[in-house]
C-alpha cells in the first residue's frame, strides 16, 4: 500500500476519475429485479415522516434512529459471476453497507418509486443492476458516490490518499483503488467538524480488503460522537460510542463522506 499527502483538488478528481463517465450512461429498467417481494411498507411511512425535516442530514438521523434494532444479516443481496443479478429491496434486515444505503436512499427521496431509483444509484455503477456493476469493494462505493453527487468527501485535516491492491472478491480480477484515508488520531482531534449523517468506512489493515465495517456519524446534543451501525457482533443495528468503536477494533484510518442535498428533477435513472 502506497500513499502520499495531496490536494483537495487531487483528493476529488482521484476519487471521482473512471466513475463521472458512466452516470450520464444512465440506467436500464429491464435489468431491474425484485427477488421476492418488496418490504417497502416501514420505509414508505418513514420516507413520509421525514420529509418535513429540510435537511438530508436531519432525515438521515430520523430514518437511521427509527430502525434501530432491527436484525442483522449478511449476504442478502442476490447475484453472482454466473448468477444473474436481482435487484433487492428490503427494510427488514441489514449488513453494515445495506444499512447505509436504504438510510441514504431513504433520506434523499420523497416517495417509494425515488427511494428504489436512488437505491439502484447508490448500489451500483451508474445505477445498472448487474454484479460486476454492484459495489463490492467499499472503495468503489465511496468513488461512485462523489462522482455521482450523492455525497463529498469530507476532508479534515491529515487526510491523505492511499492507493491499494484489492484482491479478497471473489470472481473480480485484482484492482489497484484510490482510497482518502484519515488517521484516528486526526479523526479525533477534529471531531468536533463532524455532523450526523456523516458516512465513515473503518479501514481494513489486512491486505487485498479496502474496508472492514461502515456506518452513520451521530453527534447528541452534548457533544458526544456515537456510530450508528448494523453490527454483526450484536447482531443488529445499534448505536455505540465511535471512540470505543475505534479503540476496541484498534482502527488506525478511516475515510469519510458527507451527504449531499438531492437534485430534484436531476434524476438520471
Amino acid at each position: 500500500m502506497t500513499q502520499a499527502v495531496i490536494t483537495r483538488r487531487q483528493i476529488l478528481t482521484a476519487m471521482a476519475g473512471g466513475a463521472a463517465s458512466g452516470v450520464a450512461a444512465g440506467f436500464s429498467p429491464a435489468l431491474a429485479l425484485t427477488a421476492n417481494p418488496v418490504r417497502d411498507a416501514r420505509i414508505t411511512r418513514l420516507i413520509g415522516e421525514a420529509a418535513r425535516l429540510p435537511a438530508v442530514a436531519q432525515r438521515i438521523g430520523f430514518i437511521s434512529h427509527a430502525l434501530i434494532g432491527s436484525p442483522y444479516r449478511a449476504y442478502t443481496l442476490i447475484g453472482g459471476p454466473r448468477r444473474p443479478e436481482h435487484f433487492v429491496v428490503r427494510d427488514d434486515v441489514f449488513d453494515c453497507v445495506t444499512f447505509c444505503e436504504t438510510v441514504l436512499a431513504a433520506a434523499r427521496s420523497r416517495d417509494v418509486s425515488e427511494y428504489q431509483a436512488q437505491l439502484r444509484l447508490i448500489r451500483y455503477r451508474d445505477g445498472v443492476v448487474e454484479w460486476r456493476a454492484r459495489h463490492h469493494y467499499f472503495a468503489d462505493w465511496c468513488s461512485d458516490n462523489v462522482a455521482n453527487k450523492v455525497c463529498r468527501p469530507l476532508l479534515l485535516p491529515g487526510s491523505e490518499t492511499v492507493t491499494k491492491r484489492l484482491n479478497s472478491e471473489p470472481g473480480l480480477p485484482p484492482q489497484r483503488s484510490v482510497m482518502i484515508m484519515l488517521p484516528t488520531t486526526a479523526l479525533l482531534a477534529h471531531k468536533a467538524q463532524l455532523a450526523t449523517g456523516d458516512i465513515i468506512g473503518f479501514m481494513s489493515r489486512r491486505p487485498g480488503l479496502d474496508y472492514y465495517h461502515s456506518g452513520f456519524v451521530v453527534a447528541d446534543d452534548h457533544g458526544g460522537l456515537w456510530l450508528r451501525h448494523a453490527a454483526q457482533s450484536r447482531r443488529r443495528v445499534v448505536d455505540e460510542p465511535l471512540t470505543r468503536f475505534l479503540r476496541d477494533n484498534r482502527t488506525q484510518a478511516v475515510t469519510l463522506l458527507r451527504p449531499r442535498e438531492p437534485e430534484r428533477g436531476s434524476m438520471l435513472i
